[in-house]
């Protein structure tokens, strides 16, 4: 029984640390997620609260997660996994039978799993987590009080600065389509021989009152005493869908340029903005010197925003901005940069560089060729990325070096 309690153990800490650490990379999009949550059930007027509880929930999964792994603080750790799987077990089979919100997001943007997959997949992580509820009394040796607490402190902090990192700067480690390195273009075809979406038509017909649906193998076509009423089409599987879809950049002067924009052989800054009432202001100023620095240098500056025309005009002449705006959906810019605003450069389609508004580059370090510039700096920001987390590996570790060095010293 206990070689069953150590397995559960593990999958279910293993799990909650995944879950929580993909969300506390990108607490962003935990956010969107809660918004589309509340928007679904009717709890608009909770949307205020979405980031804060974006980053709880992730810091709450990664520390329960660290806690079952370790066997720390083990009957808050089991109440911690419990409360977890009945809260979120019984949401997601509302949302796999009501379909309000097509991705639960439970393992953010790294997998993406149907409401059915989600529920049963809680149903089979609920059955250890049972295991471990119903065990969590049991005396097993372990750790000193001071030290479980140190590996949960050490959870919480790490979990926490990563989610603040993330949203003041843009996700430390990117799973979306539209990371750096990654081509748009590419992303949006269709691999030949791929599944396209099968329908079925459903037929309704009237006789003497009342209507009937019949399908195309049994509909009466040959008795004229059935009269035609309506049709519809109706999804029975889904095709393949490509990595990124929905993606067009267009506006009223010019019509689609999503084309022109990818095709284009010189660099092209793009700044993202998906409501433009909602920009921060002390991103204007280097707006205004990168736009000013693209038109000497003969780079395209475009802007895409999901804002109305008349805004956008307003907008760009109130600050006097020599860009063109164009209009993308909404979710997409969303996808792209988790910033408003944020800000991509590219060339040929191919994403070389992106950036929050709190690390726009200034028109000086951008003097030199931008594409071996945005080498370099994305290669330093992933040198300092491995030495923090060699650092808090190793922090983790020594901790864990002390519990089990007192531990061995206590038995003796």
């Amino acid at each position: 029984m206990s070689l069953i309690r150590f397995f559960s153990r593990l999958i279910v800490g293993l799990i909650f640390i995944f879950s929580g650490f993909v969300k506390a990379v990108d607490p962003m999009g935990s956010t969107y997620k809660f918004s589309d949550y509340f928007t679904a059930f009717g709890l608009d007027a909770l949307t205020p609260v979405a980031l804060p509880l974006a980053v709880l929930l992730s810091t709450l999964e990664f520390t329960v997660g660290m806690a079952l792994v370790f066997n720390a603080r083990k009957q808050l750790a089991a109440w911690g996994a419990m409360i977890f799987m009945c809260i979120f077990t019984p949401l997601t089979l509302i949302l796999a039978i009501t379909n309000k919100v097509t991705d639960c997001g439970c393992f953010g943007d790294v997998l993406t799993l149907t409401n059915w997959e989600t529920f049963w997949k809680n149903v089979i992580i609920l059955v250890p987590t049972l295991v471990l509820f119903w065990g969590r009394r049991l005396k097993e040796r372990s750790y000193h009080l001071w030290e479980q607490n140190l590996l949960v402190i050490f959870s919480v902090i790490f979990s926490g600065w990563i989610s603040m990192y993330s949203y003041k700067h843009l996700p430390i480690i990117d799973f979306r389509p539209y990371h750096i390195g990654a081509n748009i273009s590419d992303g949006m075809v269709i691999p030949e021989g791929a599944p396209a979406d099968e329908y079925k038509s459903i037929l309704k017909y009237k006789k003497d009152g009342v209507v009937k649906e019949f399908d195309e193998t049994n509909y009466p076509w040959q008795d004229s005493t059935w009269v035609f009423v309506d049709s519809e089409q109706i999804k029975i599987k889904e095709g393949y869908t490509p990595p990124i879809h929905d993606f067009s950049i267009s506006n009223e002067n010019e019509g689609d340029v999503t084309n022109q924009v990818l095709n284009n052989e010189n660099y092209t800054f793009v700044l993202i903005t998906k409501e433009l009432d909602k920009i921060s202001e002390e991103s204007l100023p280097k707006i205004q010197e990168l736009s000013m620095f693209a038109l000497e240098k003969g780079y395209s500056f475009i802007a895409l925003t999901a804002s109305a025309s008349q805004e956008c005009e307003e907008f760009k002449t109130n600050h006097e901005l020599p860009i063109e705006f164009y209009n993308t959906d909404e979710i997409q810019l969303k996808t792209i940069i988790r910033s408003n605003p944020g800000l991509v450069l590219l060339k040929k389609g191919t994403i070389l560089n992106k950036w929050h508004y709190n690390d726009f580059p200034t028109a000086k370090e951008l003097k030199g060729d931008l594409a071996a510039y945005s080498i370099t700096k994305h290669q330093n920001l992933n040198i300092k990325l491995v030495f923090i987390s060699i650092t808090s590996t190793l922090l983790l570790l020594i901790c864990l070096f002390l519990m089990a060095s007192r531990n061995s010293n206590a038995s003796k």
